[in-house]
């Protein structure tokens, strides 16, 4: 499966993330297909450049987003936020009723 994630470089404490497609059965620093943006989360104004018609061309093809890069698309406009909640990754806490 392939999919879109996001790409660790940078310095000790001072990350920066390029947006990459990647198979996902390949490590997190492994090799990449293509770089579709970066990301600098430790900038003044967060820097976040995508290139909007790359990102589209793979996620026609069926490359599934991680959801921070989900996010990062949304705020880079390259997708819509869509209305249906997706479900909770932590489990709630029981009652004791």
């Amino acid at each position: 499966m392939v999919k879109m994630r996001l790409f660790r470089m940078g310095d000790k404490k001072n990350p920066i993330y390029r947006i990459v497609v990647v198979d996902s059965r390949k490590a997190a620093t492994g090799e990449y297909i293509d770089c579709v943006g970066h990301y600098r989360p430790t900038c003044d104004p967060v820097e976040l450049d995508v290139n909007a018609d790359l990102a589209k061309a793979w996620l026609a093809k069926g490359v599934q987003p991680t959801e921070t890069v989900k996010n990062l698309l949304v705020k880079a406009g390259v997708v819509e936020k869509s209305n249906k909640l997706s479900p909770s990754k932590t489990k709630g806490k029981k009652s004791n009723k």
